[in-house]
Protein backbone atom coordinates (compact mmCIF):
# COMPACT_ATOMS: atom_id res chain seq x y z
CA UNK A 1 0.00 0.00 0.00
CA UNK A 2 1.08 3.74 -1.04
CA UNK A 3 1.12 5.95 1.70
CA UNK A 4 0.68 10.20 0.96
CA UNK A 5 1.83 12.96 3.44
CA UNK A 6 -2.25 12.94 4.62
CA UNK A 7 -1.58 9.41 6.35
CA UNK A 8 1.87 10.25 7.84
CA UNK A 9 0.50 13.56 9.73
CA UNK A 10 -2.77 11.54 10.73
CA UNK A 11 -0.23 8.80 12.37
CA UNK A 12 1.99 11.67 13.68
CA UNK A 13 -1.00 12.92 15.14
CA UNK A 14 -2.39 10.11 17.01
CA UNK A 15 1.38 10.19 18.33
CA UNK A 16 0.70 13.73 19.38
CA UNK A 17 -2.89 12.66 20.54
CA UNK A 18 -1.08 10.31 23.02
CA UNK A 19 1.29 12.59 24.28
CA UNK A 20 -1.52 15.50 25.24
CA UNK A 21 -3.51 12.76 26.77
CA UNK A 22 -1.25 11.56 29.18
CA UNK A 23 0.26 14.87 29.97
CA UNK A 24 -3.24 15.98 30.59
CA UNK A 25 -4.06 12.60 33.03
CA UNK A 26 -0.44 13.07 34.75
CA UNK A 27 -1.06 17.04 35.60
CA UNK A 28 -5.04 17.13 36.10
CA UNK A 29 -6.12 13.88 36.76
CA UNK A 30 -8.44 14.23 33.53
CA UNK A 31 -8.72 13.43 30.08
CA UNK A 32 -11.03 13.54 27.08
CA UNK A 33 -13.09 10.12 26.74
CA UNK A 34 -13.51 11.53 23.22
CA UNK A 35 -9.71 11.79 22.38
CA UNK A 36 -8.88 8.49 24.15
CA UNK A 37 -11.16 6.30 22.59
CA UNK A 38 -9.51 6.31 19.05
CA UNK A 39 -6.14 6.12 21.12
CA UNK A 40 -7.33 2.77 22.47
CA UNK A 41 -9.30 1.65 19.31
CA UNK A 42 -5.84 2.10 17.16
CA UNK A 43 -4.45 -0.16 19.52
CA UNK A 44 -6.53 -3.56 18.20
CA UNK A 45 -6.52 -2.38 15.02
CA UNK A 46 -3.74 -4.78 13.14
CA UNK A 47 -4.43 -5.17 9.82
CA UNK A 48 -6.03 -2.02 8.87
CA UNK A 49 -7.18 -1.34 5.33
CA UNK A 50 -6.02 1.85 5.34
CA UNK A 51 -4.87 4.51 8.49
CA UNK A 52 -8.41 6.01 8.87
CA UNK A 53 -9.43 2.64 10.11
CA UNK A 54 -6.91 2.66 12.51
CA UNK A 55 -8.55 5.06 14.80
CA UNK A 56 -12.20 5.20 13.08
CA UNK A 57 -11.89 8.26 11.38
CA UNK A 58 -9.41 11.00 11.08
CA UNK A 59 -11.63 13.54 12.27
CA UNK A 60 -11.19 11.70 15.78
CA UNK A 61 -7.53 12.41 15.97
CA UNK A 62 -8.14 16.47 16.61
CA UNK A 63 -6.12 17.21 19.26
CA UNK A 64 -3.67 15.44 18.13
CA UNK A 65 -3.87 16.96 14.82
CA UNK A 66 -4.23 20.94 16.88
CA UNK A 67 -0.96 19.74 18.74
CA UNK A 68 1.29 18.82 15.68
CA UNK A 69 -0.07 21.81 13.83
CA UNK A 70 1.63 24.01 17.01
CA UNK A 71 4.78 22.13 17.08
CA UNK A 72 5.07 22.49 13.08
CA UNK A 73 4.57 26.18 13.04
CA UNK A 74 6.47 26.37 16.17
CA UNK A 75 4.13 28.69 18.20
CA UNK A 76 5.64 27.82 21.77
CA UNK A 77 3.24 29.31 23.18
CA UNK A 78 0.37 26.88 22.38
CA UNK A 79 2.24 24.17 23.42
CA UNK A 80 3.99 21.55 26.42
CA UNK A 81 7.36 20.82 26.49
CA UNK A 82 6.61 17.75 28.28
CA UNK A 83 4.22 17.09 25.14
CA UNK A 84 6.98 17.59 22.36
CA UNK A 85 9.35 15.46 24.79
CA UNK A 86 6.46 11.95 25.11
CA UNK A 87 6.21 12.19 20.97
CA UNK A 88 9.57 12.12 20.40
CA UNK A 89 10.39 9.07 22.97
CA UNK A 90 7.30 7.56 21.60
CA UNK A 91 8.94 7.54 18.16
CA UNK A 92 12.61 6.67 19.63
CA UNK A 93 11.35 3.53 21.49
CA UNK A 94 8.97 2.29 18.52
CA UNK A 95 12.14 1.92 16.73
CA UNK A 96 13.50 0.36 19.34
CA UNK A 97 10.56 -2.25 19.41
CA UNK A 98 10.98 -2.50 15.62
CA UNK A 99 14.20 -4.30 16.03
CA UNK A 100 13.06 -6.53 18.51
CA UNK A 101 12.51 -9.87 17.25
CA UNK A 102 10.22 -11.35 20.13
CA UNK A 103 8.29 -8.37 21.57
CA UNK A 104 6.05 -7.14 19.24
CA UNK A 105 5.13 -11.00 18.51
CA UNK A 106 4.68 -10.97 22.51
CA UNK A 107 2.59 -7.93 22.65
CA UNK A 108 0.19 -9.46 19.73
CA UNK A 109 -0.43 -12.46 21.78
CA UNK A 110 -1.19 -10.59 24.45
CA UNK A 111 -3.70 -7.75 22.76
CA UNK A 112 -5.73 -11.09 21.26
CA UNK A 113 -6.66 -12.23 24.62
CA UNK A 114 -7.18 -8.46 25.19
CA UNK A 115 -9.41 -7.73 22.77
CA UNK A 116 -12.20 -11.02 24.34
CA UNK A 117 -12.53 -8.62 27.46
CA UNK A 118 -13.38 -5.04 25.31
CA UNK A 119 -15.66 -7.76 23.66
CA UNK A 120 -17.28 -8.11 27.06
CA UNK A 121 -17.03 -5.03 29.01
CA UNK A 122 -16.04 -2.72 26.40
CA UNK A 123 -13.12 -0.42 25.26
CA UNK A 124 -12.70 1.54 28.01
CA UNK A 125 -13.28 -0.22 30.88
CA UNK A 126 -10.89 -0.32 33.78
CA UNK A 127 -10.15 -4.51 33.47
CA UNK A 128 -9.11 -3.73 29.72
CA UNK A 129 -7.05 -0.42 30.66
CA UNK A 130 -5.33 -2.50 32.80
CA UNK A 131 -4.91 -5.20 31.06
CA UNK A 132 -2.98 -2.75 28.64
CA UNK A 133 -1.43 -1.26 31.36
CA UNK A 134 0.12 -5.03 32.25
CA UNK A 135 1.17 -4.86 28.54
CA UNK A 136 2.82 -1.97 28.55
CA UNK A 137 5.10 -2.54 31.71
CA UNK A 138 5.74 -6.30 30.45
CA UNK A 139 7.28 -5.47 27.33
CA UNK A 140 7.63 -1.58 26.40
CA UNK A 141 8.97 -0.54 29.98
CA UNK A 142 11.51 -2.87 30.26
CA UNK A 143 13.51 -1.29 27.26
CA UNK A 144 16.55 0.83 28.69
CA UNK A 145 15.09 3.47 27.52
CA UNK A 146 12.03 4.65 29.31
CA UNK A 147 9.01 7.94 29.12
CA UNK A 148 9.56 9.62 32.56
CA UNK A 149 6.01 10.82 33.22
CA UNK A 150 6.46 14.41 34.38
CA UNK A 151 2.75 15.43 36.84
CA UNK A 152 1.27 15.88 40.04
CA UNK A 153 1.72 12.95 42.29
CA UNK A 154 -1.64 12.70 43.53
CA UNK A 155 -2.66 11.45 40.00
CA UNK A 156 0.69 9.77 39.08
CA UNK A 157 0.08 7.52 42.24
CA UNK A 158 -3.44 7.05 41.73
CA UNK A 159 -3.54 3.13 40.45
CA UNK A 160 -6.11 3.78 37.78
CA UNK A 161 -4.58 6.93 36.20
CA UNK A 162 -1.54 5.14 36.47
CA UNK A 163 -3.11 2.55 34.40
CA UNK A 164 -4.61 4.89 32.08
CA UNK A 165 -1.04 6.42 31.28
CA UNK A 166 0.72 3.59 30.47
CA UNK A 167 -2.29 2.34 27.89
CA UNK A 168 -1.87 5.38 26.50
CA UNK A 169 1.29 4.98 26.28
CA UNK A 170 0.90 2.08 24.50
CA UNK A 171 -1.42 3.67 21.92
CA UNK A 172 0.86 5.92 21.16
CA UNK A 173 3.18 3.44 20.25
CA UNK A 174 1.01 2.16 17.93
CA UNK A 175 0.87 5.08 16.12
CA UNK A 176 4.31 5.57 16.62
CA UNK A 177 4.51 2.19 14.61
CA UNK A 178 2.45 3.52 11.97
CA UNK A 179 4.17 6.71 11.06
CA UNK A 180 7.52 4.30 10.80
CA UNK A 181 5.41 2.06 8.34
CA UNK A 182 4.07 5.33 6.42
CA UNK A 183 7.63 6.01 6.17
CA UNK A 184 8.38 8.87 9.07
CA UNK A 185 10.84 9.73 11.03
CA UNK A 186 12.17 11.76 13.93
CA UNK A 187 13.69 13.64 11.44
CA UNK A 188 10.69 14.20 9.46
CA UNK A 189 10.05 16.54 12.11
CA UNK A 190 12.50 18.97 11.44
CA UNK A 191 13.88 18.36 7.76
CA UNK A 192 9.95 18.84 6.37
CA UNK A 193 7.95 20.75 8.75
CA UNK A 194 6.36 22.45 5.40
CA UNK A 195 5.47 19.31 3.29
CA UNK A 196 3.92 17.74 7.21
CA UNK A 197 2.16 21.42 8.06
CA UNK A 198 0.28 20.79 4.26
CA UNK A 199 -0.38 17.93 4.72
CA UNK A 200 -2.12 18.58 7.84
CA UNK A 201 -4.29 20.97 5.70
CA UNK A 202 -5.64 18.23 3.61
CA UNK A 203 -6.11 15.85 7.19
Amino acid sequence: MRYSTKDQVAALSGVFQAAVLVDKLARTGQLSEEALVPSIHSIFVTSPNDVAEVYGGFDRLAMGRKTLESVLARDSSAIQGNVIRYALALIHIEKKLSRNQKMPGIIGERLNRTKEQVDHFGMLHDNVIASLASIYLDTISTFKTRIQVSGDMRYLQNPVNANRIRAILLAGIRSATLWRQCGGSRWHLFISRGKLLDGLKRL
